[in-house]
């Protein structure tokens, strides 16, 4: 973005007339005299004597409008007498222009500087404030003046320079007073240095030496001339009676409104007493206390009245009778669940004796089925786009993004090096204002290094697309295009247009050398800069027309908390900044070139070395690079952790019963078979959605196989355990008996696989992309893995159970051993339940400590969850051996400025409205409440809004540009912005209208009635002029650099030109965390709410106008706002979907469905208070976990409740002994140990996402599900689990009965309540 110093010749530009202040004095010159300047203005003819009156009417209408000073107010229509002729009024007012170009945005500010100006140039009294020092001589002998002495009050100077210094200048973000004080920039400007760079340029027809003091001081013959300058929240009338306004609040934040405080962020809630502690902790604390007191009191009451009432004769007698009672009178939902329990395990036994009875063509048909499925998976599209992963395509984030991209294209593509200085010192270098240190980043050969390295790669360094050669310039970023076709590169090496002749260049003044260390100080200071008088006018623009802003081009200055600020010196630098623009495409199918070119780039840099530089290095596709990377580098560990699993399960499902047999007894292929059925599972679940075109992930590759696995091989123990645990009864075939296995366990494994399928299929209801899709993948899997266990896993059993009966070898089938099977023995683990672990834990003792650890472990967890921190900080997504961790770490090291932020505004807005425009607009006569004050006001308090800057505005900049080079609403006689073409009245650039080209004339520009705004026919007429126009030295408001790409230009039905989508951009502060992202992105959102309310006020109603933020950042972390709503929106999803299918399938059993619901929450409650005390944030990652962590809950406490709510055993503290004896033990050793040796591995994975997420969550999930199904749950089922069903213990004794009638076997009756 250009920013001419044209103006910087505006004081010396005065000196073109003369001066007044005490009374005595004469002119000291009159008229123009000797060469012309840049800009056509001459110096000043030398005279001495009396000032001349003015007549010519012309020149003293334009001294009425620019000088009202000169003149008294009751004496206005008197022809002044002054020392200033026609010739220096005009060339006086048209040197203004370009201070008004910077200025009259805050009329207040241009009008004090214009006092000392107007005074100098034309006063009566030039000798009494003003002193010639010099003089020269034309090659005519023509005398001019070359050098004056200006003697001009503190007072004044002050007050002027602190009326303009916060004057922004939109199109930069930055003060304007920066393109008027030279080497000192706005940073370091004083009003003494600002008035030394105003009367010494290059632009200046003679130099100025401002002398600045006080009445104090003693400067006889002279004296400081006094004028009064007014603030810049202050409105007067100059003497002709016109107004002028005070500044716009985004111009003097005097004027801003005082707006409430933003109060600080909520701390977290502390108490102390001898320890400080969370308030949450300290509230658990109290209730675990009380509770825990309670319980045992209770407890002790209980025991005390059950063992001081011993049960009588009598009493017995009657509990005897109250039993009979419950048995013959069952409720409906008893009788309904005793129904249902019949029905399936009859349905069930069918289906597992015809499996048994028919298993080759049972697993053909599975086999067929499941393979074809599993083929489609090539049709599967796995998506890696972090967006698609992340935000829904509903979602506010994304609709924005999409409504940017389409409108104004899609943000570019970034490539960048931060190159810190290795080995080098600080260093000291001698300058014109004396000695000055500088970073290590400065020294010469590093810099020169570096402007090598961007040359190279810039001409060098070619991709291969397509059998083509890529180049940069093929797919660089180029805002000028096609009035410059350079690449956008912003670094050091631009202040020198990428030229070592021009860095070498050095300039001897007296004893001061000047060298590439000063014109970078000045560039960093004055980068828009066109033209370095001490550095043979070397530009500190960019070859591709735009500046390359300090914190762009060098970093490493800031101190320890330091911001942007005054304060700021960028000669601190420790590192270099290259950054590479590159064109992004809405297509991503177009990438292709850039992608080519990407790739070669980094392939270079990671191979590049210099030993000077210690460099860090990223493309735009090197996150997404990285994270593919990531998902491959932990294969090996991964596979490692599954076949640990599949070892185990083929080990463990064996029933060894001496070692002569164990190679008969051992279950190798069905475990083999058993994991093939769940790879099936997945892989059909996979070809499915594949075949529908729904698109998976990474998470769904990785994750599922752990999830099937886990439900999966819980119900092979739960069913191959319990085949071995019963007996074959005589007159039972092997089919058969199978069937009646199948029909015992299987209503069990419907249970959990039917709540879990269910939990997931209803959790695909969420609206990140990641975790539906996710939801319906594992949902789809857990339902083929149910089907195929009940058919295929049942006839692979038949089919090992006849080798085993046949004592054949497992594997070696073909070979048989010679020892016969002898009686069946009950496992270890089923041992150790069923005599040591059941008994020990159904002590009233350890049962009420269970209940009272669990509860403490419960309060603990709840007064931690609030505070499990919400967010996926970058670094975790790389890794460990990534560039891309050192490239984040100098991000936060050596970055001084955050991402822009663009606020949008949506078409349809009526721009010929000017409440509309008030509204918009930053500049004077805008309204307080406008879009550019509000981002200006946010601006001021960047430590809790992340607002950096104010906002470029391209409505403040279009105004300016319409009245530039126009007097009283008239085409003035200098330089303009606005040129047509005389031919076809088309647009016409103001560099050539400004050089005279005689195909262009100056714009008939109307103006609204303060002549500051162009009318709305001008509006619509030259818009697009000013979007085309390229800033320059004669015109520096051309909108094309800066805004060209921020604002639509639409037809509207009668062909005429408006305004459609728009945008204002500003920067965010540096965010180094996920907090400081999505904390940048809720602010943002908040500025924008009060935008929409103010424009919707201004529009009256009659239309609904939005303005939204946008940054490149905003859709990766807008999930966070919402976080813990999207995590209890789904668990309460998960949970309750589980809750009522167990109520369903548990035969109504509302008791048994309540303490499954109440275990999975409380294994949930302490998983999130793990994430507390391990580290793992809250995120979609975690999110998908914590989904998974309920579905295997159900696994961890639905076998153990049904087994309890079905057993008839006469207490509930048998009841529990009893089921947790039959399913404790196949719980334990078919998840719990299997996922534990697969988990352990994942803990030497490379990838920290796997470390963090995988590893300690998959850690926490089955460590604490197996506590709390194995431990608490067995406990609390002895103390409130369900009541016995009375109709099956009516249907038990009625088929009791009826076996002692046909006189069976005694053991039969055992064998009927195994049955139930």
């Amino acid at each position: 973005m250009h920013l001419p110093q044209g103006l910087l010749f505006v004081g010396a530009l005065c000196l073109l007339a003369g001066c007044a202040a005490s009374e005595g004095g004469h002119c000291l010159w009159y008229g123009i005299c000797g060469p012309a300047t840049l800009f056509g203005a001459h110096s000043n003819c030398p005279y001495t004597g009396p000032a001349k009156q003015l007549n010519d009417q012309a020149s003293i209408d334009i001294l009425l409008d620019v000088c009202p000073f000169l003149f008294e107010k009751e004496n206005l229509t008197l022809p002044p007498t002054l020392c200033c002729d026609e010739k220096n009024i005009k060339e006086m007012a048209d040197s203004l222009q370009l201070a008004a170009s910077q200025f009259s945005r805050c009329p207040i500010c241009y009008y004090n500087l214009r006092k000392s100006i107007c005074e100098m140039s034309c006063s009566a009294e030039q000798s009494s404030f003003m002193n010639v020092t010099a003089t020269a001589f034309t090659a005519d002998g023509v005398e001019y003046l070359t050098n004056v002495d200006y003697y001009i009050d503190e007072s004044y100077t002050t007050g002027t320079f602190d009326s303009c210094s916060k004057v922004l200048y939109p199109q930069t973000n930055a003060p304007a007073i920066a393109n008027l004080c030279g080497e000192w920039g706005w940073y370091r400007c004083t009003p003494e240095r600002f008035y030394e760079a105003l009367g010494d340029n290059i632009y200046a027809p003679f130099i100025i030496t401002y002398k600045i003091g006080t009445d104090s001081d003693d400067v006889a013959p002279y004296h400081y001339l006094k004028m009064e300058a007014q603030t810049c929240d202050t409105n007067t009338t100059s003497n002709t009676g016109k107004p002028v306004d005070s500044c716009a609040c985004t111009d003097c934040p005097r004027a801003c409104p005082v707006a409430p405080p933003i109060p600080p962020p909520a701390g977290d809630w502390m108490v102390s007493f001898e320890v400080t502690m969370y308030g949450s902790e300290a509230v658990m604390l109290i209730v675990f206390v009380a509770l825990a007191l309670i319980f045992i009191v209770a407890c002790s009451i209980w025991r005390c009245r059950t063992t001081a009432a011993p049960v009588t004769p009598a009493a017995a007698a009657a509990a005897a009778a109250s039993s009979e009672q419950l048995v013959s009178e069952p409720s409906c939902l008893e009788r309904w669940g005793a129904v249902m329990d019949r029905s399936l395990v009859s349905f069930f036994r069918t289906l597992g004796t015809f499996c048994a009875s028919h298993p080759v063509p049972t697993l053909l048909i599975g086999l067929v089925t499941t393979v074809a499925l599993s083929a489609c998976v090539l049709t599967l599209n796995i998506t890696t786009d972090p967006i698609e992963l992340w935000a829904a395509p509903t979602s506010r984030s994304r609709l924005e993004k999409d409504y940017y991209d389409e409108h104004f294209g899609p943000f570019y593509r970034t490539e960048m090096l931060i190159i810190r200085a290795k080995d080098l010192e600080p260093f000291n270098h001698s300058s014109s204002t004396g000695l000055v240190e500088y970073g290590p980043a400065f020294h010469k050969e590093l810099l020169l290094a570096a402007m090598d390295l961007q040359i190279y790669i810039t001409n060098n360094v070619t991709g291969k697309y397509q059998n083509e050669t890529v180049h940069l310039e093929d797919i660089c970023f180029r805002p000028m295009y096609p009035d410059n076709s350079y690449c956008t590169i912003q670094s050091v090496a631009e202040y020198f247009q990428d030229d070592p002749v021009a860095f070498n260049y050095t300039n001897q003044d007296g004893d001061v050398t000047f060298n590439y260390l000063d014109h970078i100080k000045y560039c960093l200071l004055n980068p828009t800069d066109l033209g370095d008088q001490d550095f043979n006018s070397q530009p500190c623009m960019s070859k591709w027309g735009g500046p390359s802003f300090p914190y762009t081009a060098v970093g490493g200055f800031l101190g320890e908390g330091q911001t942007l600020g005054e304060d700021v010196n960028y000669l601190n630098a420790t590192a270099l900044l290259i950054t590479f623009l590159v064109h992004n495409e809405y297509d991503a199918s177009q990438l292709g070139p850039a992608l080519a070119w990407e790739q070669a780039f980094l392939d270079f840099i990671g191979s590049y070395s210099h030993p000077n530089m210690d460099i860090a290095y990223m493309a735009e596709r090197s996150i997404e690079d990285e994270i593919a990377r990531e998902s491959e580098s932990d294969t090996s560990t991964v596979l490692i952790s599954y076949l640990i699993m599949f070892a185990y399960i083929s080990i463990a499902l064996g029933q060894y019963n001496g070692s002569s047999r164990l190679l008969i007894d051992s279950k190798i292929t069905l475990g083999l078979g058993g994991v093939i059925i769940v790879l099936l599972s997945v892989m059909a679940s996979l070809g499915v959605y594949g075949l529908v075109g729904v698109s998976g992930t990474l998470i769904v590759i990785e994750v599922i196989p752990f999830l099937v696995l886990a439900v999966g091989v819980d119900n092979i123990f739960i069913l191959v355990q319990a085949y071995q645990r019963e007996s074959q009864r005589p007159t039972e075939s092997l089919e058969q008996f199978i069937g009646r296995v199948v029909g015992e366990v299987a209503p069990s494994m419907l249970l959990s696989s039917t709540s879990e399928s269910a939990c997931f299929f209803l959790g695909a209801l969420i609206d990140m992309p990641a975790v539906r899709s996710f939801a319906l993948f594992a949902g789809l899997a857990l339902l083929f893995d149910f089907l195929l266990q009940i058919t295929c896993f049942v006839s692979l059993l038949t089919m090992d159970a006849r080798r085993q009966d046949a004592n054949r070898f497992d594997i070696l089938c073909c070979v048989r051993g010679s020892k016969k099977s002898g009686e069946r023995q009950e496992g270890i683990l089923y041992r150790l339940f069923k005599n040591l672990y059941a008994p020990m834990l159904m002590r009233p003792a350890v049962r009420g400590t269970v209940i009272i650890a669990f509860f403490g472990w419960l309060c603990s967890s709840i007064a931690v969850v609030p505070y499990v921190d919400v967010g996926l900080d970058q670094e975790l997504s790389m890794p460990q051996d990534s560039y891309m961790l050192k490239m984040f770490k100098y991000q936060q090291d050596y970055l001084s400025v955050g991402p822009p932020v663009y606020f949008v505004v949506r078409d349809g807005l009526n721009y010929s409205d000017e409440r509309v425009l008030n509204r918009i607009c930053s500049t004077v006569n805008c309204d307080g409440n406008s879009i550019g004050t509000q981002i200006a006001l946010a601006a001021q308090q960047p430590a809790r809004t992340y607002v950096a800057s104010p906002a470029s505005n391209w409505v403040d900049d279009f105004f300016d540009w319409c009245t530039f080079g126009y007097e009283h609403g008239k085409p003035g006689s200098g330089p303009s912005c606005c040129y047509r073409n005389k031919t076809d009245d088309g647009f016409c650039p103001s560099m050539r209208g400004n050089k005279l080209d005689k195909d262009c004339q100056k714009c008939q520009m109307g103006f609204t009635d303060n002549l500051r705004r162009p009318d709305q026919e001008s509006f619509q007429a030259y818009i697009s002029f000013f979007l085309n126009d390229n800033p320059g030295e004669t015109c520096p408001k051309g909108g094309h650099a800066a805004y060209g790409d921020a604002v639509n230009v639409v037809k509207d039905a009668d062909n005429k030109t408006n305004v459609g989508a728009s945008y204002f951009m500003a920067y965010h502060t540096i965010l180094k965390t996920s907090v400081d992202f999505y904390s940048a992105l809720e602010w943002a959102r908040n500025i924008t709410d009060g935008m929409t309310r103010a424009l919707n006020e201004a529009s009256g109603g009659t239309s609904q106008q939005q303005v939204f933020p946008y940054s490149v950042f905003y859709v990766f972390y807008e999930q966070y706002l919402t976080m813990w709503a999207d995590v209890l929106r789904s668990l309460a999803i998960s949970i309750v979907t589980i809750f009522l299918v167990t109520f369903f399938l548990m035969g109504l059993d509302l008791h048994s469905a309540l303490i499954v619901l109440v275990m999975i929450l409380l294994i949930i409650t302490n998983l999130l208070g793990l994430m507390y005390w391990w580290d793992i944030s809250l995120n979609a990652v975690s999110l998908v976990n914590l989904i998974m962590a309920v579905g295997i809950s159900v696994e961890f406490c639905s076998h153990i409740t049904r087994a309890f709510a079905v057993s008839l055993k006469p207490s509930r503290v048998e009841r529990a002994s009893e089921a947790l004896t039959n399913m404790g033990s196949s719980v334990l050793s078919g998840i719990t140990l299997t996922k534990f040796g697969g988990i352990v591995v994942l803990g030497f994975a490379q990838s920290q996402i796997f470390q963090i997420f995988y590893f300690r969550m998959y850690l926490g999930v089955v460590l604490y599900g197996a506590s709390h199904g194995l431990i608490l749950l067995p406990v609390v089922l002895s103390f409130v689990g369900p009541p016995l069903n009375r109709s099956l213990l009516r249907q038990r004794q009625e088929r009791q009965s009826h076996l002692s009638e046909t006189k069976h076997e005694a053991g039969s009756s055992a064998q009927l309540e195994n049955y139930f």
